[in-house]
């Protein structure tokens, strides 16, 4: 079956599936009588657009609920019984009475109290300790991780995930889509608590771009992750929760995009739930355009001529002077997903979860790079000697990217008594297939050049398997204890065919088998002394990595490799309550950053003979030690908490940038293991409610860093002999990364939201990256008496948001500007319809891995 049949596929199933759900939905209407109302505060004010839910106590399936509208009034159907009503709105206490539904009319006015306290709170103990946070903030603070709800950010309306992150506290995403936490980059991604073939093998920026923000429920940042969780991933977790919804009867929502660049999206989800079944459906699809800038300047520095003897026969090689090149490429993708499961209720005790994701992603390019090259040549006739030429060289390359993945899980869930003693299982079944094709033509001169053919293809395979139990001691004090196997397959099969006489070429003529295997055992104890909370855990991971690969190259003797590891990842938390709205967090853990499968693999793909990326089949594994003192305080208007934290990594993974050959102008870039690299800094995220109308968001990372180590290698210098080069990484500095989020609520439908982002300069021995800023504008509005939402934004307004760096070594300066993405712009329409009674699950749903503060939607350790 080939990808245009799968998506007609599925495209037909969704189709079929909502007409069916619908029509379910109709079956189980009841005679009903028309109930009116409104909602008032003490002042006898109408509250616009409140909650308010009817809970039929007799028959939950008789349960509704519905918004009031802009003049605080509301209307539905419901069926004659006895109800509990639920009336919430923001800023307002939550209000419950009791009424007897008789006949069609109105039941008056239903009276609501404004929150008198300092904020409207709720509280989830996280890893034991009791969390006190605003429940109207758009994150909350918890014992080692921060919720951001996205629902309130107005600018990623209608966009992706990658444009969701620019706005979650203490993240930064870089032009090229690169994701950091803290200024690090080594940041491990899970999907629902696990790792996801919705990002793909490498989780690059398509995979980020192919999320659609309209199915994200909110996003977890750990920082400083507990033995519970799985140790990979040095500067921490981002846990993406999608939605899954848990109302009563027929419910969901579709939203659709248009946008410039060209950008069209289509997303819905859907969910049903009836007595012991709770089923969902999400999906959706688009395309999309984008144009990106790279361009490149090189001057070469301490040129020496050699000695050409009068009698030499072979042309020497010539000497490089200055290099500019500029790039420019353009992509047209289209990506589709579809996610489908359900929930089922086998007893008060015991539940079954199932769900499946596919995802496919389709991408074209065309990539323009201009060449221009100064240096120097030797003329082998006379007069014999070295002349200054130039050179124009222009590369068109025309590529194709197709990626299909597929993913199922199946969890069972079993409380043993009601006291909190529960065993969960799971298990997940992955593949991604990735092919990616590419034609390049050269000229020099406008000469016809060369012609180079490439094709690589990688397939991944996963299998996770987890079993976690917990067991109360106390009403304080819980053991918790757990297993987990990963089993990963990375197979990639590289093709390079060209007209040139190119000695690169057979190295990347190659094929590789990666595999790897992690078993991980974890324990925690967790408990509370007055004002005092603590947990300590402790996890072990044994790793096995086995690496086969063999190129055309027939010099090269085929590589099998066996890597074991085996290490213990402790974690100690506290908590301590100063007052009801204060507490100071203190954490230490232990990290791992295992090398990915791409940086292990000798040569695992080719761009140009200029610009070669070297894998390391030696690369190992580096330490982190994390630390962490935090502090959370919480008013009526404000939230604050600071983070002060440091982190120290041995082996620290560097990228080495070196060329073999003096004479040429090619540069290998090599990740290697070398020296340690230290920071600290502060993490200041807070929340300001002035006015009414007027809400603030900002957060601010203030960060020093200390890089050390020195790489030597070997290089020939102009005259063919061996000399030893070095690159220092040795380095330190100071650096910030700041985040400003202004929304403004015109009336009682429309607002306005500002974002504003800054990152700092950042110096090592051997670079300098320019600072960077961004600003984008948003605006929301309400429509259809709340059953709809019209949201418009651009994306980098003053088109800004790009990366300037400078690299330089003994006999070489290297500037370096991109542009990922240029401004952009996008509406999108939001309907929302049969909202139905929101009721807690009897029990939680874990997901593979969830942890204590989640429900079945919340992902959890791993």
């Amino acid at each position: 079956m080939n990808q245009t049949e799968i998506i007609n596929l599925f495209t037909k199933k969704t189709l079929g599936l909502t007409f069916v759900l619908s029509a379910a939905a109709m079956a189980f209407a009841q005679d009903k009588v028309g109930v009116s109302g409104s909602v008032v505060n003490k002042s006898n004010q109408p509250v616009p657009y409140a909650s308010v839910t009817f809970s039929n106590k007799a028959n939950k399936l008789l349960s509704d609920a519905t918004l009031t509208d802009e003049k605080g009034q509301y209307k539905l159907d419901l069926a004659p019984g006895n109800y509990d009503i639920t009336i919430e709105a923001i800023d307002y206490k939550k209000s419950l009475v009791n009424k007897e539904i008789t006949a069609a009319g109105s039941i008056g006015a239903l009276s609501i109290e404004p929150e008198t306290s300092a904020t409207n709170v709720k509280t989830q103990d996280i890893q034991g300790v009791t969390i006190t946070v605003q429940a109207t903030k758009p994150y909350k603070v918890e014992l080692d991780k921060k919720t951001y709800d996205p629902s309130q950010d107005i600018v990623s309306k209608g966009g992706n995930l990658q444009d969701v992150l620019t706005n979650v506290p203490s993240v930064s995403v870089d032009t090229d889509g690169t994701v950091s936490m803290r200024g690090s980059s080594n940041v491990k991604f899970l999907i629902n608590g696990k790792p996801s073939a919705l990002l793909g093998i490498d989780d690059g920026a398509n995979a980020l771009q192919s999320i659609p923000a309209d199915q994200i429920e909110k996003i977890e940042v750990i920082t400083n992750p507990s033995s519970k969780f799985e140790a990979s991933g040095t500067s921490g977790i981002l846990n993406i929760i999608l939605k899954k919804n848990k109302k009563v009867g027929f419910n969901g929502n579709i939203t659709g995009t248009l946008g410039y660049f060209p950008r069209t999206a289509l997303n819905a989800n859907l969910s049903w739930r009836k007595n012991k079944w709770t089923w969902f459906l999400n999906g959706g699809g688009g395309y999309s355009e984008n144009k990106s800038k790279n361009d490149t300047e090189t001057t070469y520095h301490n040129i020496t001529f050699p000695s050409i003897p009068a009698n030499q026969i072979e042309q020497p090689k010539d000497i490089q002077q200055y290099q500019l090149q500029n790039s420019t490429n353009k992509s047209y993708n289209n990506n589709y997903n579809a996610s489908a499961g359900f929930v089922y209720d086998i007893s008060d005790k015991t539940s079954l979860n199932v769900s499946g994701v596919v995802r496919t992603f389709e991408g074209d390019t065309n990539e323009t790079l201009n060449t221009y090259n100064e240096f120097y040549r030797y003329s082998m006739t006379a007069p014999q000697q070295w002349n200054f030429m130039q050179s124009y060289v222009e590369r068109n390359s025309v590529g194709t990217n197709k990626n299909l993945a597929f993913q199922g899980d199946v969890g069972l869930d079993h409380k043993f008594d009601d006291k909190g003693q529960n065993l969960s299982l799971s298990l997940s079944l992955q593949r991604n297939r990735s092919n990616n094709n590419s034609n390049i033509l050269e000229t020099e001169n406008s000469a016809f050049s060369l012609q180079d053919i490439t094709s690589r293809k990688s397939i991944n395979k996963t299998v996770v398997g987890k079993a976690d139990y917990e067991l109360p001691i106390g009403e304080k004090s819980k053991i918790e204890a757990g297993y987990r196997l990963d089993i990963n397959s990375n197979d990639y099969d590289n093709t390079v065919t060209s007209t040139a006489d190119n000695p690169f070429l057979p190295n990347y003529n190659n094929t590789t088998e990666y595999r790897e295997i992690f078993n991980a055992f974890y324990l925690q104890f967790k408990s509370k002394v007055g004002k005092l909370g603590y947990q300590l855990g402790l996890r072990d991971e044994l790793s096995n990595v086995k690496i086969n690969y063999s190129n055309l190259n027939p010099q090269f003797e085929p590589i099998n490799k066996t890597k074991n590891y085996n290490n213990l990842f402790p974690s100690i938390f506290l908590s301590y309550d100063l007052s009801k709205d204060n507490q100071i967090l203190v954490n230490y853990s232990r990290r791992i950053d295992r090398p990915r499968a791409f940086f292990m693999v000798p040569f695992p793909n080719y761009t140009n003979s200029q610009n070669i990326f070297e894998g390391n089949i030696d690369l190992n594994p580096s330490y982190v030690d994390s630390y962490e003192v935090g502090y959370s305080i919480s008013r009526k208007k404000f939230t604050v908490n600071p983070t002060l934290y440091y982190r120290h990594a041995t082996d620290d993974t560097k990228m080495l940038v070196y060329r073999p050959d003096e004479s040429e102008s090619v540069f290998y870039t090599k990740p290697i293991n070398l020296g340690n690299d230290d920071r600290y800094g502060l993490d200041l995220n807070f929340t300001y409610d002035p006015f009414s109308w007027l809400k603030i968001m900002g957060s601010l990372d203030l960060f020093g860093y200390k890089t050390t180590g020195i790489a030597y290698y070997t290089t020939k210098d102009v005259e063919g002999n061996d000399k030893i080069g070095s690159m220092d990484f040795t380095g330190d500095g100071f650096s910030t990364r700041a985040r400003l989020n202004t929304t403004f609520k015109l009336d009682k439908t429309l607002s306005v939201q500002l974002q504003g982002f800054y990152r700092g300069a950042q110096k090592s021995a051997n670079q300098n990256t320019q600072d960077m800023y961004a600003l984008n504008l948003g605006a929301s509005k309400t429509i259809w008496k709340g059953d709809g939402t019209i949201a418009f934004n651009i994306q980098d307004i003053f088109n800004t948001r790009s990366r300037e760096v400078f690299s330089f070594n003994s006999d070489y300066t290297r500037r370096n500007y991109m542009q990922w993405q240029p401004r952009q712009f996008s509406i999108s329409l939001t309907y929302r319809f049969k909202q139905g009674e929101k009721i807690e699950q009897p029990k939680r749903k874990k997901d593979i891995n969830a942890n204590d503060s989640g429900g079945d939607e919340q992902g959890g350790p791993m």
